[in-house]
């Protein structure tokens, strides 16, 4: 390693939501999500693969991976395993390019994420998820803090105490792997963690584990059915899990089937989850005397409990990190890795999420003029004010400027943006441009001098700048900006600050210029099922198929040439090949069953993947001829395939163009 004082050092995350960070010395040069490159949501990372993430932050440097002083991997799987051996990663080349690796728990990187970005000089540390890292991968400090061992050991809580350049594990508790969260082919599944306590519901009620949000967001209209003893109970300091509750789902109903019972189920997991969370910081503060807590893992992305720990009063600084889930461990282990080559730790509070790379202008106008016959675009002079107006009047915005956020939620970067004061503005993004269903809440972005007035009870020095606290609104807020309120009276509450995000600053300024009111109604930049957009590209498209009014694109303005529908675009195939695999597996009895599956091998920006499709998108896929146009190619499937619909054709077109698999042109022969 050399022995710069501003090394080069990579850290990856390879767990689902993978990702990379890229530090040179102290400071982020660039973070990403590999979903974001790939057009794949929650898409997974491997220690032992090429990543586009990797690639993406390489670029953003200008450096090749010779020029790394070190890369750190964590891992959420098996450190060892053939999948996850970094040495064997093509992309890096370790061996002939003689860097320098370290591996660490999944854990330790979401700790030194939180501690890293919090700007504490000290701090103790809670992590929390579904699972972490197995006991294989845990340094002999973690071993010994580890409460009570079992088979299989893996994390799923971590106590840690953070001073100067020091992680020191403090307590840690392990779930046997498989139990974490049981897969039953009917039925709620078991678990054996708070995460897939909460991931269990979660599949239970949409049919997803990952749907973790929309629990969170459904649960306020319900009541606790079930009471948290139901979960779990507390026995010498170790959380103890039961199977009481799925004993009463022994079916695969999804929602909106058993309405009221699901409600119920959502309001009971929360509660559940309150009480989980309270005992573990009340222990924590107990083992760690600090002022400061930094929490991270994906269970700290429950808004409803972070706005619960704030208001405790158990410490006095609380900060949990817009990346709390798992691509932030790649800036924990970026961290790590720097505080392991310098031995040494320089406090700095991070104050925005947008880690992304900044597209020139240049390239931002190649994308514009790509589009041009299907939108048209203007640069105003006054654009913010412009903006303010037509969203003053009813108009959803497109929001693309700057590099956009690493974590999950839109911050300004890469957002659509309404009226609050329209109530009706929430359903028609529920029901038109999201297509979700009408419980899921919207969030107000507001300046953040002007946020206390509009929380109740709020802290003298109340701020939300990643939108991680839900609180409850004053009767005023509900009522000048009922699109924002919840059906409880809370809000995901985002702060703007000034010096963090002019721009976005002064597009909510000039609104309430307009309208007196400082919120904008904010929701993340994506078309269902797909990651938040991250080029020019893909913001203009999601624009052009969702029903948005007009976009913001850095200095342009841009809107739809009427009359076009997307079915009157012809698509053009532009990936190099796919491949069909077919499987055929055992089944009771004796008889076999054949699954095809398709994979596209598509071109990025920054290298390319292999990615497999859904069945309506091949058929979609297999269509395309760049000669049809999209009203023709539904007549031809639907004369073939039942279910073949106007939206469902256009839904594929949507996933295939966020692949990089296909292109759209207004007429045949341009």
């Amino acid at each position: 390693m050399g022995s710069s004082k501003s090394p080069w050092v990579l850290g990856i995350s390879a767990s689902h939501n993978g990702g990379a960070c890229l530090l040179k010395g102290n400071e982020i040069v660039v973070a990403v999500q590999e979903e974001r490159l790939t057009g794949c949501k929650r898409e997974r990372l491997f220690g032992a693969t090429e990543s586009l993430a990797v690639a993406y932050c390489l670029e953003q440097g200008g450096i090749s991976p010779k020029d790394l002083d070190l890369v750190v991997l964590a891992t959420q799987g098996r450190a060892r395993s053939a999948k996850q051996d970094i040495f064997l990663n093509p992309q890096l080349q370790i061996a002939r390019n003689s860097l320098d690796v370290l591996t660490i728990s999944h854990h330790v990187a979401h700790a030194a994420s939180a501690y890293a970005l919090s700007g504490f000089e000290r701090s103790a540390i809670l992590v929390v998820d579904g699972l972490g890292s197995p006991l294989e991968d845990f340094s002999r400090e973690e071993r010994s803090s580890v409460l009570s061992l079992c088979p299989d050991a893996w994390e799923h809580i971590s106590f840690y105490a953070a001073e100067g350049a020091t992680l020191k594990p403090v307590r840690k508790q392990v779930v046997e792997g498989s139990l974490w969260l049981t897969e039953p082919q009917t039925g709620m599944p078991s678990f054996g963690s708070i995460g897939g306590m909460y991931s269990a519901v979660a599949q239970q009620i949409f049919g997803d584990p990952m749907e973790a949000g929309q629990v969170m967001g459904l649960a306020p209209y319900g009541r606790p059915r079930h009471a948290p003893r139901d979960f779990f109970h507390v026995s010498k300091e170790t959380l103890v899990f039961h199977d009481i509750v799925p004993k009463f789902y022994r079916h695969n109903r999804r929602w909106p089937q058993c309405k009221r019972k699901y409600e119920d189920l959502a309001c009971s997991v929360q509660a559940a989850l309150h009480v989980a969370i309270h005992e573990l910081v009340d222990s924590l503060r107990k083992l760690c005397p600090s002022e400061n807590l930094c929490y991270a893992g994906g269970v700290a992305l429950n808004g409803s409990v972070n706005e619960e720990l704030h208001r405790s009063g158990l410490f006095k600084k609380i900060f949990v990190p817009a990346p709390a889930e798992d691509s932030g461990a790649a800036i924990g282990a970026a961290f790590v890795g720097l505080w392991h080559a310098t031995n040494a730790y320089r406090p700095k509070r991070t104050v925005t999420d947008a880690l992304g790379k900044r597209y020139r202008l240049r390239d931002i106008n190649v994308s514009l003029n790509r589009m041009r016959g299907i939108i048209k675009k203007s640069n105003k002079p006054k654009i913010i004010v412009e903006a303010a107006e037509r969203i003053s009047a009813g108009q959803l915005c497109g929001w693309f400027q700057g590099g956009a956020e690493f974590g999950p939620r839109a911050l300004g970067q890469r957002s659509i943006l309404a009226d609050p004061r329209d109530i009706s503005t929430k359903t028609r993004l529920n029901e038109v441009v999201k297509r979700r269903a009408n419980f899921r809440p919207f969030a107000p972005s507001i300046l953040e001098e002007e946020a206390r007035s509009f929380v109740k009870k709020a802290e003298r020095d109340f701020i939300s700048p990643f939108m991680l606290r839900v609180s409850p609104l004053t009767a005023e807020a509900q009522m000048i900006a009922p699109a924002i309120s919840h059906i409880d009276g809370t809000a995901r509450i985002h702060t703007v600050n000034r010096a963090a995000n002019p721009r976005f600053y002064e597009l909510i300024e000039q609104f309430r210029r307009i309208t007196g009111v400082p919120i904008l109604l904010n929701t993340s930049f994506n078309s269902r099922g797909e990651p938040i957009v991250e080029t020019a590209d893909d913001a203009l498209w999601c624009f052009y198929f969702l029903d948005l009014d007009f976009c913001v694109i850095e200095n342009a303005l841009v809107e739809k040439q009427p009359n076009l529908s997307p079915l009157d675009l012809y698509a053009v195939i532009t990936c190099p090949s796919y491949t069909i695999v077919v499987q055929q597996r055992n089944e009771a009895r004796g008889r076999r069953r054949e699954s095809t599956q398709a994979f596209l091998q598509f071109r990025t920006p920054w290298g390319r993947a292999t990615r497999s499709i859904g069945s309506q998108d091949f058929r979609v896929f297999r269509a395309i001829d760049g000669r049809t146009n999209g009203w023709e190619l539904l007549s031809k499937l639907a004369a073939k395939h039942d279910g073949i619909t106007a939206s469902t054709v256009i839904d594929s077109f949507i996933r295939l163009r966020r692949m990089s698999s296909i292109m759209f042109k207004r007429n045949p022969w341009t």
